[in-house]
């Protein structure tokens, strides 16, 4: 694990627990990365409530509620649906926070979206924040890419919102 990566999760970490913070992941794209990531320092029981990898448009639908017509309208790779997915997860968790990943991990186009294209969301008591972003690159560096961006967006969200 790269400096910087370890930086950044020690601060979910030590924010999570001062605060006395949960947390729980609704992962595509990165399918658990993220999840891995949080886990892999000790004391991530203390606040890590769940994660779910859900990869097709009917586990969203099924495991978080994602609405059918959201997916229908914008697509399983969307802001829309990232927004959907992480309301989804925190209000069946219950948790204080949630973090959502979707995204297109390529090699080819999928929903006439270009590979590289991502979109993740966290939820929380006082609203939904969400953001796009492209990364280039092959399958394995997207993914890993998309997985620090994701933990970089939920401590900042949470540094604000907490």
């Amino acid at each position: 694990m790269e400096t910087s990566e370890l930086e950044i999760i020690k601060k979910i970490h030590e924010i999570f627990r001062t605060r006395n913070l949960r947390l729980s992941l609704a992962e595509s794209c990165t399918a658990g990365l993220i999840s891995h990531k949080i886990t892999s320092l000790p004391g991530a029981s203390d606040f890590f409530d769940s994660s779910i990898i859900c990869y097709s448009a009917e586990s969203k639908i099924k495991l978080l509620g994602v609405k059918k017509s959201i997916l229908k309208k914008h697509g399983t790779i969307s802001e829309e649906a990232a927004r959907a997915m992480a309301e989804g997860i925190r209000m069946k968790t219950k948790t204080d926070f949630a973090l959502s990943v979707t995204g297109n991990l390529g090699p080819n186009p999928i929903e006439d979206k270009k590979t590289g294209l991502l979109f993740m969301a966290v939820s929380f008591e006082n609203g939904t924040e969400s953001k796009g972003l492209i990364f280039d690159g092959a399958r394995e560096e997207i993914k890993l890419a998309a997985s620090m961006a994701a933990l970089e967006f939920l401590h900042e969200v949470v540094s604000l919102w907490g």
